[in-house]
């Protein structure tokens, strides 16, 4: 991810990702005479033309596939101590080896019959040093995207997955002794660097949509602003290693505030940068970006609760897990307090934001009792500790072990309704959704079942124009490392081989007829037992509610 591509088990360390409950849920079977679904054709992301149209795509980031890549704050993070970096978390090192073998992997997609793909243009790759330009990727990724679409699949291209040039914010000197210079400009939030790194960040779109506009229309600003910031930021878990959640209002919302104006500096630039319609959709450069989001449920003692506090608890982590961003952007304000009213106003921002992805993994409680987060008066479910606020589990098959977190797949709907129903004008599309498993047949029962939830919100009348599933293959899963599997492809990291999984036949079978036929609901599909990951799941890590 997450993207989990974020680390959700990070960051559940503080309390956005990895938050969930060991156990899981749904007591219904599949339904044997289930019906068939049909797709329709791929369209625009945000056009009024694309409503009703839906995409079949996968997704990766460029950290977390690409090898040579050193000028990353990853790289230095994770890099041994020995070999000086600062030897945090397993080292990315060549990742999958996805810049090596970027124009190979296009015959992967194509063969799963997508007609998307998510990817994201590493910033740190291209100007490795402030205002030095590599000329040499930028014609990689051009050939790339040129490959892409000479097999009728449309690029979605982020330009900002959880990681930076090191010159952005040095992780080695988070307290930018210094003051900005061009080696360190002290990152987001900083008072004289955050300026400077949202101008630097507006230049980068201005230089990938001058280069790929003619080709590209489909664009992502940010990856999962509040994890990746909680991460970053809040617990200090991602480079550059700050940690301000105890300082949430001084410190942490400024980081917020900065990162919500790149994007929107970003937009602005991506719009004037891009001006041909490459697709014939009618628009020229459609720029959102995509948020994860859970399945918050009020609990209490490990049970689902209808305690007031509770469910007022619930709220209030929704409205700054889920919507802060998305009302700044509607409203054009700003929640500087988090107490739920817009104290600053931002014209600036209004407007932009043209589609909204959505990114869903895991289900998971929250209590206002206790209160260990203090600001928002609530206590979420960390993983692998109890507070009081995880939820107990119905089948415990729903845990995912690498993970610690339960995959809850009717959430996926709920959380579509409730955003269809806050934006109604805003076109959504499920820009990543995934398992972290080494079970073929898991992975099938994710792809299967996600899809019958999107469709149940797009019955409901929700605006879902796509799914992207993550990952195309195995890759660095950040703080996890290379434990977990979320890929429709395995990597083997001796030979770095990909390998189909049962996954990537089933994804692959739908999208040839873009039909999920009554067949694979009724093996794979319905709200039942998932197969059980290794061990049964009375032992490990899903054994504690």
């Amino acid at each position: 991810m997450a993207g989990v591509q974020v680390s959700r088990v990070a960051i559940g360390a503080c309390f956005a990702l990895g938050l969930g409950c060991s156990g899981c849920g749904g007591d219904d079977e599949p339904t044997p005479g289930a019906s068939a679904i049909e797709f329709p054709a791929p369209g625009s992301l945000s056009a009024e033309a694309g409503k009703g149209s839906f995409r079949f795509g996968a997704a990766s980031a460029a950290t977390q596939i690409e090898d040579q890549n050193p000028n990353t704050d990853w790289f230095l993070f994770t890099q041994p101590k020995a070999q000086g970096g600062l030897g945090q978390h397993t080292f990315v090192g060549d990742a999958a080896k996805g810049w090596t073998k970027m124009l190979d992997d296009v015959a992967l997609i194509e063969g799963l019959g997508l007609d998307s793909y998510r990817f994201s243009i590493e910033w740190a790759r291209v100007e490795p040093k402030r205002d030095q330009i590599d000329e040499a990727a930028l014609t990689q990724y051009g050939k790339f995207i040129d490959a892409l679409i000479a097999k009728g699949i449309r690029p979605v291209i982020t330009l900002h997955h959880f990681s930076n040039p090191v010159w952005v914010d040095d992780p080695r000197d988070i307290e930018c002794a210094k003051g900005p210079t061009d080696d360190n400009l002290c990152g987001f939030g900083h008072p004289q660097g955050g300026p400077l790194v949202i101008e630097e960040f507006a230049e980068h779109a201005q230089l990938i949509g001058t280069r790929f506009g003619d080709r590209v229309d489909d664009w992502g600003t940010v990856n999962e602003p509040i994890n990746y910031l909680l991460a970053s930021h809040g617990v200090g878990v991602f480079p550059p290693g700050k940690s301000y959640l105890m300082s949430l209002t001084e410190k942490f919302v400024p980081v917020v505030h900065d990162y919500l104006a790149g994007h929107v500096a970003a937009y602005d630039a991506l719009k004037q940068a891009d001006t041909t319609d490459a697709d014939g959709d009618g628009e020229a450069a459609s720029v959102g970006f995509s948020l994860s989001v859970a399945d918050w449920v009020p609990a209490r003692e490990n049970q689902p609760s209808d305690n007031p506090e509770d469910v007022s608890a619930r709220d209030r982590l929704q409205l700054f897990f889920h919507y802060l961003l998305v009302d700044s952007l509607v409203e054009g304000a700003f929640d500087n307090d988090l107490d739920g009213k817009m104290e600053e106003s931002l014209p600036a921002f209004k407007g932009k934001l043209d589609w909204l992805g959505l990114q869903y993994y895991f289900r998971a409680g929250v209590t206002g009792s206790g209160g260990l987060v203090p600001v928002l008066k609530l206590t979420p479910c960390f993983t692998g500790f109890d507070f009081g606020s995880c939820i107990a589990p119905i089948d415990r098959s729903y845990c995912v072990p690498t993970m610690g977190y339960e995959h809850y797949a009717p959430g996926l709907e709920t959380v579509l309704g409730a955003f269809g129903k806050r934006y109604p004008g805003l076109p959504l599309v499920v820009s990543e959704s995934g398992i972290g498993t080494l079970v073929g047949e898991r992975r099938a029962e994710n792809i299967v079942r996600a899809l019958e939830h999107i469709q149940g919100a797009r019955d409901a009348g929700v605006d879902v124009r796509g799914y992207y599933h993550w990952s195309l293959y195995d890759n660095f899963e950040w703080a996890e490392g290379f434990g977990p599997h979320f890929g429709l492809f395995s990597v083997d990291y001796q030979t770095y081989a990909r390998t189909p999984t049962l996954g990537a036949d089933v994804l692959t079978e739908i999208t040839q007829a873009r039909t999920l036929t009554a067949a694979l609901r009724s093996k794979h599909g319905g709200t039942g037992p998932m197969t059980v990951e290794g061990t049964p799941p009375e032992e490990g890590p899903c054994t504690k509610y």
